[in-house]
């Protein structure tokens, strides 16, 4: 498709207001005239988000049955069958990196600093952490550069808390980031959404000034009136119309931000953090709405999310059950208890599939957020009730710019095929060509 437009408008754009910076989403204006999308610098860039969810899934109720194009969805899966052109079953993996090495004890609930770098962490308490670099980081060293942000890292669950031990002589560091820089700098999972948003939209002001300015309940938008106007302008129908668009979701995540806030300080324990929501639910829609925020006004093309720690006690009365996330896990292999754990790993996928929904609803060029994204969404874990590594489930999801195709359920023999090939299949989608990770022996065979 070639756009033809009067004015040629950087695909680095930025409205500027007192204190605070504005990215832009993809214009057709960005498009120079009777210029195909993809010779410019406008054309869409591919984006990452990985997804880290501990305790494995509920065996019997997420493999599919079949390897089939028309494979049916099993329970856990079902929310994402809206989404089956562009979604990818991994079944049979073995996240060999997960366990204890040979003649040693411990890991299993130690290391979801394993999930993406397929690497065994030195097993130490102390300060001498050693892990992986992550795919993630591996990814924003390649495309990262060109945002104000190469990457971003989100959580739900504070680890502040935590003694520097979690447990069978390993730091916490393995249990608190899924994202690492180098093998000894663990990148911290910010779990304060509005944290997340003063930095991607704050750029330029003090604290201070953004203090008062939620004291003042003003919006970013409000100090950007004056050059918005005059931008649109600029600008033809149905680009204001895309713009609208993405103001009202910048306004609207203020409006819950600032909900979220109220609510926090009302709240009689002192050390609720401003801006975090109360319920998982509201949490991490947040969370996802923002990161698409991000993906869409470029402000960074990489991001890693972790739904819970290991060990995690959480709750999650939406999902059907109010039994706890870690006690549900071990299930004893009680037939009546494995189908109660499976409405959490459903409730989780329908999270999932929430974001999948935000990224597919947002035009940008010739598809959307979704067909130039790669979502890679794990555990550790494959059946928790005895620690198992094995068969431990994956998905990867979005269009990878044409790159990544959907519908497919891949089947692998049992303890054969290791997490570190898939990352290395995911790092050639963004053609990153690096020879292994952690402990891979090639790309995976048949996800591109």
């Amino acid at each position: 498709m070639t756009f033809l437009t009067k004015k040629h408008i950087s695909r680095r754009a930025v409205l500027r207001g007192a204190g605070v910076t504005l990215a832009l989403p993809f214009l057709d204006s960005m498009v120079p005239a009777q210029t195909p999308l993809s010779q410019t610098a406008a054309a869409p860039k591919t984006r990452f988000t990985g997804i880290f969810v501990p305790h494995g899934m509920a065996p019997g109720y997420w493999v599919p049955k079949t390897e089939d194009a028309g494979f049916e969805f099993p329970f856990i899966l079902q929310p994402l069958e809206a989404f089956r052109e562009r979604v990818v079953i991994l079944s049979g993996l073995w996240s060999k990196s997960a366990e204890a090495p040979p003649g040693a004890t411990g890991s299993d609930h130690w290391v979801a600093a394993a999930y993406l770098c397929a690497s065994q962490p030195k097993k130490t308490a102390g300060a001498d952490i050693y892990d992986g670099t992550t795919v993630d980081q591996i990814i924003a060293q390649k495309i990262g550069q060109e945002t104000p942000l190469p990457s971003i890292q989100l959580g739900i669950e504070d680890p502040t808390g935590n003694s520097s031990n979690c447990g069978e002589g390993y730091s916490c560091a393995y249990s608190n980031s899924i994202s690492w820089q180098s093998p000894t700098s663990p990148l911290p999972m910010q779990v304060n959404p509005q944290i997340v948003f003063e930095r991607l939209f704050g750029d330029g002001g003090t604290p201070a000034e953004r203090v008062a300015r939620r004291q003042q309940d003003r919006s970013i938008l409000d100090l950007v009136t004056r050059s918005l106007a005059r931008f649109r302008t600029d600008i033809g129908p149905s680009d204001r119309h895309r713009l609208d668009e993405y103001l009202e979701d910048v306004r609207e995540i203020e409006r819950r931000l600032q909900v979220a806030a109220k609510a926090s300080m009302a709240t009689p324990v002192a050390d609720v953090p401003v801006g975090v929501p109360e319920s998982f639910d509201e949490h991490i829609k947040l969370q996802f709405d923002i990161q698409a925020l991000a993906f869409q006004g470029d402000l960074t093309r990489v991001s890693t999310i972790m739904y819970a720690r290991d060990l995690s006690a959480r709750v999650y009365p939406v999902s059907g059950t109010n039994a706890s996330f870690h006690g549900a896990s071990h299930h004893a292999e009680d037939p009546r208890k494995i189908a109660e754990y499976s409405k959490i790993n459903r409730y989780h996928l329908e999270c999932l599939a929430y974001y999948l929904q935000k990224l597919q609803s947002i035009q940008e060029g010739e598809g959307t957020l979704l067909d130039h994204s790669v979502v890679l969404y794990g555990s550790n874990m494959g059946d928790s009730n005895q620690h198992l590594h094995v068969d431990v489930p994956h998905i990867v999801a979005g269009g990878a710019s044409g790159r990544l195709k959907g519908g497919r359920h891949l089947a692998y023999p049992s303890r054969t095929i290791t997490t570190g090939n898939l990352l290395l299949s995911v790092m050639q989608l963004f053609g990153v060509e690096q020879g292994s990770i952690g402990d891979s022996t090639g790309p995976l065979a048949g996800l591109a």
